[in-house]
């Protein structure tokens, strides 16, 4: 039997870069493991922003950071599919971190637009990482 995010990719390639739960705003980001140097697949909400995307390493208002994230700050350079038009697509981006005043414009909007990350946000202690994946020319 897959995996949830086994569904959840083939949900999304299924639909044109649909899924129920999150319309067109889920990216599979392709990471490469910080410490195994594997390939893997993270499906997540990707929001659409500045020609880039913002994603939130949330994991569920978990204490913890989801590995994607370190692998993000490890290997910062990826490819992401997402719904571009009336298809996916892929695209190359970095990943860089929003500090500040910048991380909270898309805290904000990343609520305003999905109220469960605020539900998250109070089921933890730790500042959920907020990194926006902007395509590399």
């Amino acid at each position: 039997m897959a995996g949830w995010n086994e569904q959840v990719i083939d949900e999304f390639r299924s639909n044109d870069g649909r899924t129920e739960r999150w319309g067109d705003r889920l990216v599979v980001m392709h990471t490469t493991g910080a410490k195994t140097g594997e390939p893997r697949l993270n499906p997540v909400m990707g929001m659409p922003d500045s020609g880039g995307w913002i994603v939130v390493a949330s994991k569920g208002g978990a204490p913890d950071n989801p590995s994607w994230y370190y692998n993000l700050l490890a290997h910062p350079e990826l490819d992401i599919e997402a719904r571009i038009g009336g298809g996916i697509q892929t695209v190359r981006v970095r990943a860089r971190e929003l500090t500040g005043d910048e991380r909270a414009a898309a805290w904000a909007t990343m609520v305003a637009v999905a109220p469960g990350f605020a539900a998250y946000e109070h089921k933890t202690e730790r500042v959920m990482p907020l990194l926006r994946l902007e395509p590399v020319s």
